[in-house]
């Protein structure tokens, strides 16, 4: 776990504390958690809370739990709301504990590292041959290309970290034993990493069928090969507001007519517009998806995103779709791959 260092147990005592405070450097530097022998959090503690300790008579050989702060913000597992983390962020509280429903810990966040502490699961799809890219892909897996010194599917993984998102399953099939042993269980960032393995190819999502469960009501679905920045938080916001059963991330495309265009009904002329321009929406490849609507998926069988997308409307659901306005690129081609290699010097991720 991160932040090991700001964990201490409820016998610790003043002393030790404000040495272990001394030790410490940084954002990390400003709140410890104080935890009981069943791993529950029952306080924090700051130089601040220790120095009104002290003007209250306490001594450095009192126990920390003379002095802690007993009433603490944190975050309940799979409870929490935006919001709260909104309130976090507007209290300038940057490390908070997340607590399972007996106060046990979890982990903790750092809202100043953190971008957000999102309530998704995540499928990365991992598993093509990337032909369009041979002979770069004969030995090695698309994801695992590098760009700017890193590989593809690392970009991605940074940022789902970013944005608090955890619990990571990778559908891997060609040369899947490499993304595996480079990835490992993603432990080294702070992630947790499972692997869905397709004996054959399934589609852009029929490999979602292969994962056993998921924590989360919501499920971020994306390819491996895009290279983007987007705001993960914003598009879960958006989703939420829409109260959508699926949301599809866009490319918004504005096609210019240099001409008048005439609109008809029927025989009759109804309007004329000059020099129109007309904005259509592709397809991200990045998805949001209430883990429910997966009873779609036939398993072991080839299926797409865009076949749930027909099923969702047929059925009378609600798909939506989130412009991006930021950085987008899919590496699908030559073409991409060398544009990919001069953008990411340029684009902050």
């Amino acid at each position: 776990m991160q932040y090991k260092r700001n964990i201490i147990p409820e016998s610790t005592l003043i002393k030790e504390a404000i040495e272990i405070l001394n030790a410490l450097s940084g954002k990390d530097s400003h709140t410890l958690f104080v935890i009981n022998p069943n791993g529950q959090v029952i306080g924090s503690l700051s130089d601040g809370d220790i120095r009104r300790g002290m003007l209250a008579n306490k001594t450095i050989t009192s126990a920390v739990t003379e002095v802690m702060q007993k009433s603490f913000r944190f975050l309940r597992n799979r409870k929490f709301t935006l919001d709260e983390i909104d309130e976090l962020r507007k209290r300038e509280i940057t490390l908070v504990p997340m607590l399972d429903d007996t106060n046990r810990l979890i982990r903790i966040v750092d809202l100043s590292g953190e971008r957000s502490a999102l309530p998704l699961d995540a499928v990365i799809m991992a598993g093509g041959e990337g032909r369009r890219l041979l002979p770069l892909t004969r030995e090695t897996p698309k994801p695992l290309l590098p760009v700017g010194g890193k590989p593809i599917i690392e970009y991605n993984l940074e940022r789902l970290e970013k944005y608090g998102i955890k619990n990571v399953h990778i559908s891997v099939n060609y040369l899947g034993d490499k993304i595996e042993t480079h990835l490992g269980n993603g432990s080294n960032k702070e992630l947790n990493i499972n692997y869905c393995r397709e004996d054959k190819p399934l589609g852009t999502l029929g490999s979602v069928s292969l994962v056993k469960e998921f924590e989360n009501e919501v499920v971020l679905v994306m390819n491996s090969d895009l290279l983007t920045n987007i705001d993960y938080e914003d598009f879960y916001k958006d989703f939420l507001r829409k109260e959508a059963d699926m949301a599809v991330a866009t490319i918004p495309y504005s096609v210019p007519i240099p001409y008048a265009v005439i609109e008809t009904e029927e025989d009759r002329v109804i309007s004329l517009r000059e020099k129109p321009t007309y904005t259509y929406y592709s397809n991200a490849g990045i998805y949001l998806i209430r883990k429910d609507l997966f009873r779609y998926l036939p398993g072991d069988t080839f299926y797409n995103a865009t076949d749930l997308m027909d099923a969702v409307i047929r059925d009378g659901l609600k798909l939506t779709y989130y412009p991006l306005y930021c950085y987008w690129l899919d590496i699908g081609s030559p073409t991409d791959y060398e544009k990919a290699q001069h953008d990411c010097d340029h684009i902050k991720f």
